[in-house]
């Protein structure tokens, strides 16, 4: 099994041959917009998965992912010979290839951190103006305990002894 810091350098370079061999080799219009965004390796080096995302034709429009993944399907045998030349291991992997949900995802999040914002002004627009329900200062005062007052509670079970203890005098 081969160690972890070579299976992340293979990765790695399977990621820029695939790259490269879209873009400047293979010669189908459907891969034209296919952007290689990362690679795994297994442990034993036989196996590697590459992630894509492709851009629709406008910001607006929805990406064509069945047309890329027939694509990528249909290029698997030449770009799997070009890692295996570019790479120069014993075995080369296999390719699989998946789309990669991290974009879809990000943007999720950036929706819904512009709901939480809009909530959070609408609750300072609210606040702004609002009044406290009760005392402006809604924690009590200390009392200041007067030398003329009688011991507090407190103060009269400490001075008397437990139960069972004995008092000395």
């Amino acid at each position: 099994m081969a160690d972890q810091a070579r299976a992340r350098r293979l990765a790695k370079r399977i990621a820029q041959i695939v790259a490269s061999a879209i873009e400047h080799q293979i010669k189908d219009p459907r891969l034209a917009k296919v952007t290689i965004t990362d690679a795994k390796v297994t442990g034993d080096l036989r196996d590697a998965t590459v992630y894509y995302t492709v851009l629709g034709d406008t910001v607006d429009a929805p990406p064509d992912l069945a047309a890329a993944a027939a694509a990528l399907a249909s290029a698997t045998g030449v770009l799997r010979s070009l890692v295996g030349q570019g790479t120069g291991v014993r075995f080369t992997p296999t390719l699989a290839f998946i789309a990669d949900t991290v974009p879809d995802t990000a943007r999720q999040m950036d929706e819904l951190l512009a709901k939480a914002r809009e909530a959070d002004a609408e609750v300072a627009r609210i606040a702004s103006g609002a009044s406290p329900a009760g005392d402006a200062d809604p924690y009590r005062a200390p009392r200041e305990a007067d030398e003329d007052e009688a011991e507090g509670p407190a103060e009269a079970a400490a001075a008397e002894p437990a139960d069972g203890e004995l008092r000395h005098r």
